[in-house]
């Protein structure tokens, strides 16, 4: 039985992306090179309307491997990184950032609390030194949802270049580069645009990549060096790239076209969380976030009860063919149910009932 994935990333995915995976392509094929630029299209279409001051380049690997590739070729050693952190994935920039060598200055929230305008105020005033100012749109360690509107609004006009990690809302959320004031967005294929794991991908100004050039730290994430291969030889990665993974975002791409582009996908994810999230509050399971600041993405469930194993859930889920994620908040015992990819209304109601045929007392601890 095929499991299906209810996580926030890698996803569930169609039949017609695996399928898409089954050919052998060749890096220096025109039919490959071509579908390298039009993908690349594709992504900076979804990422803004205004596409002739910005370009997309890919890159082999997580989403990890782009926020890398970002930091490091982006943020000159001349210069200063701010960074916002309400969960783990802000602290993993954070982690890139020491490791680079990059000047940094850090404000931390609660996991639990949405950034702010007041947050970005207050990391500004406190160093007005920064250049670069880097975030989480949504922070998958809680499922919760930071304000980009309101956070990138604030930033506008003042000189200073916002890196926002959209790795698990692009696709999911709409978004504007250019009429919010974001200049670099990172993004992954194997979340909201339900492709699989294989290629990230960074956004940026032409004006930021032109100043990236010959200051990055890595050979291979040098995001400048892979924008100009593409620009200079279209479609050409530098480095071997993942063929298959690169055919079946492009199949992934056509189906969210298919499905109507970024608003009615975000309509059918909004439909699985709140689906999913009535049934569980039904069978006793409380959320760890106030819904005013939930994404879309991902929930966080609190254990029900002291005595909850969640081995023994996990286990007996994945028995019924669903595999959910562990919690990674530092607040609470939680485990977090995604409602992301291939999948709709009806597989949550079916998650759901496999909960509720489970129930607590079979996920408890011995006494």
């Amino acid at each position: 039985m095929t499991p299906i994935l209810l996580t926030p990333g890698p996803v569930t995915t169609s039949e017609h992306v695996r399928r898409a995976m089954l050919q052998d392509s060749g890096t220096w094929d025109d039919d490959y090179l071509s579908l390298t630029q039009n993908v690349r299209s594709q992504i900076l279409q979804l990422a803004t309307k205004d596409v002739a001051d910005f370009a997309v380049v890919l890159l082999q690997g997580s989403g990890t491997y782009a926020v890398e590739a970002a930091l490091s070729s982006m943020v000159p050693r001349t210069g200063t990184l701010g960074i916002l952190i309400n969960g783990a994935y802000g602290e993993r920039m954070l982690d890139i950032a020491q490791r680079c060598n990059i000047p940094t200055e850090v404000l931390r929230i609660a996991e639990s609390s949405p950034l702010s305008r007041v947050h970005i105020v207050k990391l500004l005033a406190n160093n007005p030194n920064l250049t670069h100012v880097a975030l989480v749109h949504c922070e998958t360690t809680t499922g919760i949802i930071n304000p980009i509107i309101e956070l990138a609004g604030e930033m506008r006009n003042r000189g200073i270049t916002l890196i926002v990690d959209a790795i698990s809302s692009f696709g999911g959320y709409a978004l504007d580069m250019n009429q919010l004031g974001i200049d670099i967005l990172i993004g992954t294929a194997n979340k909201c645009l339900q492709g699989v794991p294989g290629i990230a991908f960074v956004v940026a100004r032409r004006k930021c990549l032109e100043k990236a050039e010959g200051h990055p730290v890595s050979l291979s994430l040098d995001l400048a060096a892979q924008w100009r291969e593409m620009e200079q030889h279209p479609g050409k990665w530098r480095f071997t790239s993942p063929t298959q993974v690169l055919q079946a975002l492009a199949a992934a791409l056509a189906e969210l076209e298919m499905e109507g582009g970024v608003g009615e996908r975000a309509r059918r994810y909004q439909a699985n969380h709140d689906a999913l999230v009535a049934r569980m509050r039904s069978l006793g399971y409380a959320t760890l976030l106030r819904d005013s600041c939930q994404s879309r993405i991902v929930t966080t469930f609190l254990y029900p009860h002291p005595q909850f194993d969640f081995g023994v859930f996990y286990k007996r889920l994945k028995a019924r063919g669903f595999l959910i994620y562990p919690g990674k908040t530092t607040l609470a015992d939680t485990f977090r149910i995604g409602h992301i990819g291939a999948v709709d209304v009806a597989v949550m109601d079916r998650v759901a009932d496999a909960v509720g045929e489970i129930g607590m007392a079979h996920a408890l601890l011995p006494t």
